[in-house]
């Protein structure tokens, strides 16, 4: 099966035939590896790239961005002992209706239904906003591009967060108001009700040379103070620098979003010498429990042509710490977001080059890193996250590409 799927970052641009396995990792770290299913093309293909969300029935949810009845992606239910139960083929009548290709995962909400969005399909065949029942019904709340322009946005790469006003949020990466500087739009952040009121509330490049960011991938996470935090894949302040080579100067940001529209940037990357604190973050942010965020950039670190991610600290006042550069032996391109485990210490995954494996890890929050699994060629690559089961293991999801 040959699937084609680009990137806005130069290392995920390309051809691949792909299988899939979702897999399982116990708390400790002792390795411990287990295939619960495989993906063949009908019952979904190419997981999204975020980590799975557990249901209140204690089984797991998420997506697939190819494969299904019409390939245009699932969604999909799958037991902690492998059972797994394909929940919605995208496409089923016609893209305009229900979506195509989720890049994201799923969000559970408040009231007990699944949240999450598409990249294409839709109205304006730009992505979508949709919920799904746990028994696959589906309803799409917003088509993207309704407003002329995209000014609305398009293309969301990332899933949604539920606010503690009930409401959701999350990014999109293209569209928006600065449409001539950007070709077609930076990127935006919008607010979305249970119900599908869709409000636009802020346009990335709104500053000049786009020193507030552009081209979000990452999603948003809520602090306790109601405010919002995540990262720009491009643009910031750094736009002299050799190492990010992208549509956009800059090597991306980390920014705080008020709920009233207020953003704010925190850190451009790219500030040091050789970009040793890391470019092009990939994934969003998560907050540990002593209230610094944590958050990993996929290129960058260590000096060029070894700069292979990295994992960052930064405080709510923007003082930026990289824990661990990633040298090929431990792991290279972190584009997956981190989770704190109960143990406190924050886990996360690897995508691996084509010549070297991607990886399991865990770092401390004060950044004493442990590599925990190094995927074989039948195990895949891993462009997901995990998450830790309420059985305290972790489960996540790979890829395998093959030749024909």
């Amino acid at each position: 099966m040959q699937i084609e799927r680009s990137f806005s970052v130069p290392f995920l641009a390309g051809i691949l035939a792909v299988c899939l396995f979702p897999s399982i990792v116990p708390a400790a770290t002792t390795d411990t590896y287990t295939t619960l299913v495989t993906f063949t093309g009908p019952n979904g293909a190419w997981p999204a790239s975020e980590s799975l969300v557990q249901g209140h029935d204690g089984n797991f949810y998420g997506t697939t961005n190819e494969g299904g009845t019409y390939e245009a992606g699932t969604v999909f239910k799958i037991s902690p002992s492998g059972t797994l139960t394909t929940l919605h083929s995208f496409c089923a009548q016609n893209c305009s209706d229900d979506g195509s290709r989720p890049l994201a995962g799923l969000v559970l909400g408040n009231d007990g239904n699944f949240y999450g969005t598409t990249d294409l399909g839709g109205a304006h065949d730009s992505g979508t906003v949709y919920k799904i029942t746990p028994t696959g019904a589906l309803t799409i709340l917003y088509g993207f591009c309704a407003q002329p322009n995209c000014a609305d946005g398009g293309d969301p790469f990332s899933g949604l967060v539920q606010a503690k006003n009930g409401n959701f949020y999350g990014t999109t990466n293209y569209g928006g108001a600065n449409a001539e500087f950007c070709n077609g739009g930076c990127g935006t952040i919008f607010e979305i009700t249970p119900a599908g009121k869709f409000t636009t509330l802020y346009s990335f490049c709104s500053q000049p040379n786009c020193t507030d960011g552009g081209f979000p991938m990452g999603g948003l996470i809520q602090d306790s103070n109601g405010n919002f935090y995540g990262v720009t894949q491009q643009g910031g302040t750094n736009t002299g620098s050799d190492e990010c080579q992208g549509f956009l100067p800059g090597c991306g940001t980390v920014f705080e979003f008020t709920p009233s529209g207020k953003l704010t940037t925190l850190y451009n990357f790219c500030s040091q010498a050789h970009c040793a604190d890391g470019v092009l973050p990939f994934a969003g942010l998560v907050q540990a429990s002593n209230g610094d965020f944590y958050g990993t950039t996929s290129e960058g670190g260590n000096p060029p042509p070894q700069a292979y991610g990295t994992v960052f600290k930064i405080t709510q006042s923007g003082i930026l710490t990289v824990l661990h550069n990633f040298d090929v032996t431990d792991g290279s391109i972190p584009i997956a977001n981190l989770i704190q485990a109960t143990n406190g210490a924050l886990y996360g995954t690897t995508y691996g080059l084509d010549t070297t494996p991607g990886t399991i890890f865990k770092i401390t929050p004060g950044g004493a890193f442990t590599k925990i699994h190094t995927f074989d060629i039948a195990e895949g690559n891993c462009e997901g996250g995990l998450v830790q089961g309420t059985d305290g293991s972790f489960y996540g999801t790979t890829f395998a590409s093959t030749s024909e």
